[in-house]
This record gives C-alpha cells, structure tokens and sequence, in this order.
C-alpha cells in the first residue's frame, strides 16, 4: 500500500480546490460552517427514505418540465391539426392540445419526457402520501415538529393542486372532463360560486383564458411554492434533529447513526440516480395518458370510463356516491349532493390532518419533546384512526370507479353503489376495533417477552415428568426496542365543584378532555416493572440452562439410516445382534 510523503506537492486539482475553500472561508466563514454540519449525524432505517423519494421525484417533474415548457402552447386558440397522428389530421382543435400531439410524436423523445413528467408526478404524491403515513402511524409529528407536520399536509395540497393544473393542459377530452367536475364544485359553493366560477374561467364556461391561467399556476406559482416549503421542511428536519426508532442506545436526547459526509451523501446521490432510472424504465415501457385516444375537448361531450388519477379519486368517488340531496333557500339552491362531498369533507379532514398533533397533545397533555419514535402497536387509538382513514379512503377510492367495476363484473352500478354507501359507514369503525385489538394483542406478547422471555418452540421434559416450553432470553436489541414503550395515564376525572362549593368553570373542557384521554389510553397492557424484567429474564435464563446438557448430548450423536434410523452415540454398536451380544458379556 503507497503512502503519500507529506514532502509531496498536492496534487493540482487538490491545489485548485485548496485556494476556493481558503477564499471562500475568508469572505464567508464556511470551513467552521462546513465541518461542523458535514458531520452531522443522521439515523439509518430504510422508511427514512420515503422523504427522500418525494424530493427526487420533484426533481424529476421540474427537469422534465422545463424540457416540456420549450414546446408546449397554453392557448385555447382554435387550430387545424397537421401533425404527424394521422387519426386526427384536419380536426379542429386548441393548440394546447396540438402542441401536445406533436410533444408526443414529433418532438424528439417528447413522448419519454411528457411520461416522465406523468409518472414522477404519481410517485411524488404516492410517496409523499406514505411518508406522511409513516410519521403519523410513529408519532413523528410530536413536539417540537408539529410546525413540519402542518408544511407537511400543505405541500400534500399543493401536490394535489399542481396534480389537478397539469393534468388539465392538454387540453383533451379526459382532462377537459375534469375541468367540467370542478366547474361545477366551484358553483355549488353557496352564494358566490356562480361569480367564482366566472372569475376563474373569465366568462362563460369554458372560455378562453382558462388554459393559460392553468398554464401560469402549473408552472410557475405552484412549484415554487412547493420548492419554498420543501426548503423551509428540510431546514426544520436539519435544526430539529431527524427522529429515530428505538433500539440500543437510543434516547431522546441523542442522535445514532452515520455522518452525512461522506456516508449519506454517497447514499443520496445513489438513491437519486436509482429513482431517476425507475421512473424512466416506467415511463419507456408503460403508457400513461394516451391524449390522442381521447381526442380535443368539446363541452358537450364526455369520454366513456372517465377516470382520475389516483389521488383524486377518492374525490370523484365521494362524488358519485353522495345521494342527489338539494335544497332551496331564499331562492338559492344548495347541491348539497355536490357541496358535501367536494367541499365540506375535503375540508374537515384536512383541517384535522393538520391540527391531530394539537389535539393529541391537548387531549393527553403531553408537552415533552420527541426524537425516539413510538411503535403502531404502542398507540393503538392513533394506529386505528390512521387504518380507519385507509378504509375510509379505500371505499371512496373504490367508487370512483364504479362504473369500471360493474362492468368488468357485470353488476349493477346502483347496487355497487349502494354496497359502498353502507360500507363507507360500516366498516371504518370495524377497521379501527379490529385494528386497535391487534395492537393490544401484540403489546400483552411484548409483555410475556418481557416476563417469561420468547416462546423458543421446543418441548422439555424434567426428571420429575414435567413437560415444560423452554423460554430463552430476548437479545439487547429487542429488550431496547420492547422496553421503549412509555404508559400514558389517564387524565383525571374533574370535580363538577371545588371545596368551597364554587362550580369549576371549565369544568365541561376538563370532562371532555379525561373522556378523550381515556379513550386514548384507557385500554392499555402496561410495562413490567424493571424488577418484573429482570426476574422474567433471570427466569427464562435459568430454563435455557436446564436444557444446556441436553444440547451438549445432542451435539455427540451421530444418526446412521440403519434398521430404521435408531439414533446411536459413537462407539455403541450399529445393529440388534451387536447390541445383544454386548449386554450378554456384560
């Protein structure tokens, strides 16, 4: 192995690279900067890279579109086609929509970069959607990051946001469909939907402005303010320490892991080009979005099998489920059919999504700061709200395509509907019940573990006829894991009156808060005490050492497949006759 003499001259690039930091670091001060946060430790677990994904994907979507902005046409200006798909030669159409046929026949690899673009705009979402999940289903959102849980469920609309404005540009016959859904959403809005709706299209439906108003939200305000939050959450995540799961040496109080420099960014720069290659091996074998099947957009027409992308389907399936209940008030007619679920719910539950962390530190009164995450099965409350959503969402998901399922299955769409109308009711709350049991069921096995050590699967017999399961020691790493669960108690129940007889006035906020925070933790399996561990340890440890013999036994014999496969030490003799003969002599 070569060595380097410290007489040696650098090497030029050494040299080069030497003088910039040095006249940098004397104009800015970034070598005490650099160093202090190049080193900076970061966990390692593989949910950490959901993050990650999301910001990759963005990555993609703006490379991709700015390749895209070079050929596309935000005009609604009527034009007759001449491109190169000959299906549609000489129709009319807007050049929106032309400008995107020839992006997708014409423009070299065009049609690779408008289904790059598609697809990282799906995964974008998708894994912003489960990274949410993760910190949710881990209580990552606690304090101090309830701020980065409120940037979190705002880039999450803007996502949806920039979803709905690029979908709609080209302009064709499935995008236009959509257009047409949200029209009317923004005039069922009470009062000031039909102005609303004038205001956003600039006139009678569709206009002739709506394109190039997409066009500039899509582009431009949009994005930037997604990169704006993107930027202001992974500062927060940079000052506030990443959270950790528990394990051996994990506290609140420190960080175990790798430094960023150079373990996380080889891992980085890695990861990017690994989600690079996946979404253009996507993009190049499957079609997404095939814009000339549908045709241009007209206003008095539909395509047939009209489907959203996935994240907002559930919004059409709202939609489609939602009974036709109107109702008409000083002259005005509320479509409560189209406002309920459009608006109204949409609403509710991202306000909620936004305020849980508020109100679970409210409703347990915890105000202690977070790095170590909980496990699901330590939070079964949160657990089942969190699998309640799923359910919830996976219904309305599932309506939104119920004319796609009644006829792959041949059923009835009214009777689908139905089906769905009750279920959307029904089971969410058997979700949560079964989901909350679980988690119970698995935290009474953490605690046998604790006191009786793990279940090893082997049958012992004692000298004294006694036939035992033989328990073995859980290792370090489970034992940190298992002992991290912490038991939240109950907050008391107040009195309706002090001593003196005055009536406690908030006494109504207090009853509701210990309601809420039984509901919380009132059915809890609780941690053995230390003592409890150490005995049940101690325990399985000495039922490990009963059978140690046995083992040492086992370990000498030799099994021979002769007359039946009789198990045999060395030296014993191998057939009947031998071992007759042998107890004769003796």
């Amino acid at each position: 192995m070569s060595t380097t003499s410290p007489l040696e001259k650098p090497a030029p690039v050494e040299k080069a690279g030497g003088a910039v930091a040095t006249y940098l670091d004397q104009r800015l001060g970034s070598n005490k900067a650099l160093g202090r946060n190049l080193g900076k430790v970061f966990p390692d677990h593989w949910s950490f890279m959901l993050g990650e994904i999301v910001l990759y994907s963005f990555i993609v979507i703006l490379l991709t579109g700015v390749y895209l902005t070079l050929f596309f046409k935000p005009s609604m200006v009527e034009v007759v086609y001449d491109g190169s798909y000959v299906p549609l030669k000489g129709v009319m159409m807007s050049e929106a929509y032309a400008s995107s046929l020839d992006i997708s026949f014409d423009v070299r690899g065009g049609l690779l970069i408008r289904q790059m673009h598609h697809w990282a705009a799906l995964i974008f979402v998708a894994a912003m959607v489960v990274h949410a999940f993760r910190v949710f289903f881990t209580g990552a959102y606690r304090k101090p990051r309830e701020l980065n849980w409120i940037l979190g469920v705002v880039l999450l609309t803007l996502a949806l946001a920039a979803g709905f404005t690029g979908y709609s540009l080209p302009d064709d016959l499935l995008s236009g469909t959509g257009l047409q859904i949200i029209r009317g959403i923004i005039q069922a809005i009470p009062v000031v939907g039909t102005w609303l709706a004038f205001f956003i299209f600039g006139g009678e439906y569709p206009g002739t402005d709506i394109i190039s108003r997409l066009y500039s939200a899509h582009i431009l305000l949009v994005p930037g303010l997604i990169l704006a939050i993107v930027t202001v959450h992974l500062m927060m995540v940079w000052v506030q320490k990443h959270t950790q799961y528990p394990g051996p040496g994990r506290t609140n109080t420190n960080v175990v892991g790798y430094p960023l420099m150079p373990v996380y960014m080889a891992k980085a720069g890695g990861f990017f080009f690994v989600v690079f290659g996946v979404i253009a091996l996507i993009s190049g074998l499957v079609t997404i979005n095939p814009i000339w099947i549908f045709g241009p957009y007209t206003p008095d027409q539909v395509s047939a099998g009209t489907q959203p992308d996935w994240y907002i389907g559930w919004l059409d399936g709202a939609l489609r489920l939602m009974p036709n209940w109107e109702t008409v008030v000083a002259g005005y007619t509320i479509s409560w059919n189209v406002l309920i679920p459009s608006v109204i719910i949409p609403g509710i539950l991202f306000t909620l999504l936004a305020l849980y962390p508020f109100i679970e530190a409210w409703v347990t009164g915890d105000k202690r700061e977070h790095n170590l995450l909980e496990r699901p099965r330590n939070a079964p409350v949160r657990t089942g709200i969190g699998v309640m959503a799923i359910v919830f969402y996976g219904i309305l998901w599932i309506g939104g395509g119920n004319d796609i399922v009644a006829v792959a299955f041949d059923l009835s769409i009214n009777s689908i509907s139905w089906a769905l109308r009750i279920l959307l009711i029904v089971a969410p709350p058997i979700a949560f019940i079964i989901t909350k049991r679980i988690c119970l069921g698995l935290q009474r096995k953490d605690r046998d573990k604790l006191l009786h050590g793990y279940e090893s699967g082997r049958v012992l017999r004692l000298p004294h006829g006694e036939f035992i399961e033989v328990h073995e020691p859980i290792n370090v790493k489970e034992m940190a894991v298992i002992t991290s669960k912490t038991d939240h108690a109950v907050l008391p129940a107040p009195q309706k009156t002090d001593t003196d007889g005055v009536r406690n006035p908030r006494y109504l906020v207090h009853s509701l808060r210990h309601r809420l925070s039984t509901f919380f933790y009132g059915d809890n399996v609780p941690k053995p005490s230390a003592a409890e561990i150490e005995h049940g340890q101690h325990h399985a440890a000495e039922q490990a050492a009963i059978e140690a013999p046995l083992h040492e036994y086992e370990d000498r014999d030799v099994i021979y497949n002769a007359h039946g496969g009789v198990l045999h030490h060395p030296g014993m003799p191998e057939i009947n006759a031998e071992q007759i003969a042998e107890e004769t002599r003796s």
